[in-house]
């Protein structure tokens, strides 16, 4: 096999194992389950704690000892049996300590993907920025490829979503092994003081200015980075509360409308190349945080008809810019900057800084926010019917009381239980803020002088 095609076959199923249930776990979470927000933003803060220090580890032990692509095997296969349990959690307690297994697993394969890929492509003498976001842009497909199977297949809230994902796992660990070999790079002196020699030296980049505010952003725009993922497709299906929206398509094919955001990142792709050397990775970068702006201004305005529809479909556009305009410069500033010995170790810390400390502190704070200032409370059917415009007496709308809030109106017009409804459009409002002020800051704080020789260096 064509060895750029079976490096995107790795890239493909290293992202369809995760779109097969990252957009719809809310779904299964909020819809099946009916826990709580905050104790979900922990849950999906899982990926980000998980992220802190599991990325790291390996990349040091990639640096080091073992070959990457069988720590990569072993990782999937591993991911693939825990999913297999995660449905069977009987409480949120059990759920979060199972995710966090499963993602202790999968966050370090994500950089260790990126390292193989660059690795393999470098000892064949092909230009990484050339030939790496194509085959990138094929991990992109995947994860849309698993959205659409677990949404057409019936199974956006079920446990089917983690079933498909964990058998595909285990395929992808077994087919890891038939790739070329990533051997440790070992160039480190056995002489060299222990932490050198455990790939600790990495955390040196931090006393480089410019390095760590890189850092620091890439932290603070990986918060950005898990909201849309966290709360996008139950965004969309919360739309059913609406009895004017109750059928419509937005809602009952929520995720299919934002695997448009996958789309879209297939083609934002394919332009970095061309917006890395001519503009840098500076501006690169701003032009995502700006374009997160966007993702969220558009949200808070979304509808599922008419010009709000058209809304929702940009936000979804305008989310592959966002997306990889930042981690796919972000991997490469990485590539670029640091030494070749410590560069799988650095891929780590990068991803621990977006995916780890980000995540964390977007899935808290944001599912906390929602919880204590963006959710509405309703004890009477008038003022709960007025907010999802429409009448108490609607059939729809006692309908939709029943099966969706497990409530229902008492002869006084007050309800049996006290019904609550999330506020998106502040909740996106918000969100739009935080990324607008993070935009302004980094363009003042961050100095990065655009040299174009740099990115074509990459290869060698």
């Amino acid at each position: 096999m064509n060895l750029k095609l079976r490096l995107t076959v790795l890239s493909f199923l290293q992202f369809f194992v995760w779109g097969a249930w990252l957009i719809t776990m809310a779904n299964f979470w909020f819809g099946t389950k009916h826990w709580d927000g905050a104790q979900f933003g922990a849950v999906f803060g899982t990926m980000g704690i998980a992220s802190i220090f599991m990325p790291t580890i390996t990349g040091i032990i990639a640096d080091r000892w073992v070959n990457a692509e069988r720590i990569f095997s072993v990782l999937h296969i591993l991911y693939g049996i825990v999913l297999f349990i995660l449905p069977h959690s009987a409480d949120p307690g059990s759920f979060f300590t199972v995710m966090l297994v499963a993602m202790c697993f999968y966050m370090p394969t994500i950089a260790l993907a990126n390292s193989i890929s660059y690795t393999i492509l470098k000892n064949s003498e092909l230009d990484v920025v050339k030939d790496f976001p194509p085959i990138r842009v094929w991990g992109t497909i995947g994860f849309i490829v698993a959205m659409w199977i677990t949404n057409l297949t019936g199974n956006k809230a079920t446990e089917g979503q983690f079933y498909i994902a964990g058998a595909v796992a285990i395929f992808l660990g077994i087919y890891a092994l038939t790739l070329p070999k990533c051997p440790p790079q070992k160039l480190i002196d056995k002489d060299a003081p222990l932490s050198e020699q455990l790939g600790l030296n990495a955390f040196k980049l931090f006393k480089d200015y410019k390095t760590a505010l890189f850092f620091l952003f890439s932290m603070l725009l990986g918060a950005a980075l898990q909201l849309t993922n966290a709360y996008g497709d139950v965004f969309l299906s919360e739309f059913e509360h609406f009895p004017k929206y109750a059928d419509s398509f937005v809602v009952k094919r929520s995720t299919i409308i934002m695997s448009i955001s996958q789309v879209s990142e297939t083609l934002f792709i394919l332009a970095i190349p061309f917006f890395l050397k001519r503009y840098g990775i500076k501006k690169v970068m701003l032009i995502s945080m700006f374009a997160w702006v966007l993702r969220f201004g558009f949200f808070a305005y979304g509808i599922p008809e008419g010009f709000g529809l058209s809304l929702i479909i940009l936000s979804c556009i305008v989310y592959g810019m966002a997306f990889d305009f930042f981690n796919i410069s972000g991997s490469l500033f990485v590539e670029t900057t640091t030494d070749k010995k410590i560069r799988s170790s650095a891929q780590g810390l990068f991803m621990m800084m977006t995916n780890g400390f980000g995540a964390v502190f977007g899935s808290y704070a944001a599912g906390w926010a929602i919880d204590k200032f963006f959710t509405h409370k309703f004890t009477t059917a008038s003022s709960l019917a007025n907010y999802l415009e429409t009448t108490p007496d609607n059939q729809t709308f006692l309908g939709i009381l029943q099966k969706s809030f497990n409530s229902a109106v008492n002869p006084d017009g007050t309800l049996s239980s006290i019904v609550m409804v999330k506020d998106w459009h502040n909740i996106w409002l918000s969100f739009a803020a935080y990324a607008l002020v993070l935009a302004l800051l980094f363009a003042v704080l961050f100095r990065h002088k655009h040299t174009p020789i740099q990115t074509s260096d990459i290869k060698h």
